[in-house]
């Protein structure tokens, strides 16, 4: 008898940790872009609150065309006069959370282009000795080793961004690959990029875009723009990016209530949901966004 209920209970277990598994294989994360305003926190206590998974510094606003790459980290820290490597110690404290943190290049304003693929390899190889694992003497966020470079490239032309993925991933496998498109598919700057395969995580910016975006309770455009992107391309981990308040974007604020009750639902079925990414942590410290949805991510 006991036997049998051993086997009864070892029947009745398996669902339910299939359940379990899946239910984690759809958990996801959040993701939050820091550095373009000085009364943001620092970065260090930007990990510290524990609800975010991937941190973008943003960003390195010129670089390409023979032009001298530039740093842009607005009122946190001037990397020409050397005061950006104080941040050393923040990124290696978010990294011992297990936590990812991504240079972002280009931005919504910047001198940023690629003229070239040899031009693509040497912006590559800057990046590789300045901020992933080479070496350099100039190093503008110190000894810190990031995690990954981010590609938000919102100007200029589509070409060579894949060449230039290709160059990083040719360093190192382990160097993350994330790029944050618009949301009309395909994007008009990353789209070539994204059709590589080499992108790990990919926030597409679902705001600004009325045709793709969420709108006065109406999540029809956002859900079938989010099916379209999850559809088209080889990649493993999409996110659903959103303005964290009213102020961050002209238009495709989400409420948090509405995020959790209608629209997390409607778009977490899918096998390539990864979470959600925020613009930008200063907005996400006003409106406190962040942690009234996390436990719904």
């Amino acid at each position: 008898m006991a036997s049998q209920t051993r086997s009864i209970l070892s029947l009745l277990t398996i669902p339910l940790l299939l359940s379990l598994l899946a239910a984690s294989a759809q958990a996801g994360s959040i993701a939050v872009y820091w550095g373009q305003n000085g009364n943001e926190g620092t970065l260090a206590d930007t990990c510290a609150t524990g609800n975010y998974k991937y941190v973008m510094l943003a960003f390195l606003t010129t670089f390409g065309n023979g032009q001298t790459p530039v740093l842009n980290l607005a009122g946190h820290c001037d990397p020409s006069s050397g005061t950006c490597t104080g941040l050393t110690s923040d990124i290696q404290s978010c990294q011992s959370k297990g936590i990812k943190v991504i240079l972002s290049l280009g931005g919504a304003s910047g001198s940023y282009q690629l003229t070239s693929t040899s031009d693509a390899q040497s912006v590559a190889d800057y990046l590789w000795n300045n901020y992933l694992g080479g070496s350099s003497s100039s190093r503008p966020l110190g000894s810190a080793v990031l995690d990954g470079i981010d590609f938000d490239i919102e100007s200029g032309s589509s070409n060579y961004y894949g060449d230039l993925a290709k160059s990083l991933k040719q360093y190192s496998s382990q160097v993350y690959l994330t790029a944050a498109p618009q949301c009309p598919y395909p994007d008009s700057y990353l789209g070539p990029a994204l059709q590589t395969g080499l992108f790990d995580y990919v926030w597409v910016q679902f705001y600004n875009n009325a045709p793709c975006q969420y709108s006065s309770g109406d999540i029809t455009n956002l859900v079938n723009s989010w099916n379209t992107w999850t559809s088209s391309f080889q990649v493993t981990n999409i996110f659903l990016g959103i303005p964290a308040s009213t102020d961050a974007a002209g238009s495709g604020y989400i409420p948090p209530n509405d995020l959790t009750s209608k629209v997390l639902p409607a778009i977490q079925g899918s096998s390539k949901y990864g979470g959600i990414m925020l613009w930008n942590r200063y907005y996400d410290l006003e409106n406190n966004y962040s942690a009234q949805v996390k436990g719904s991510v």
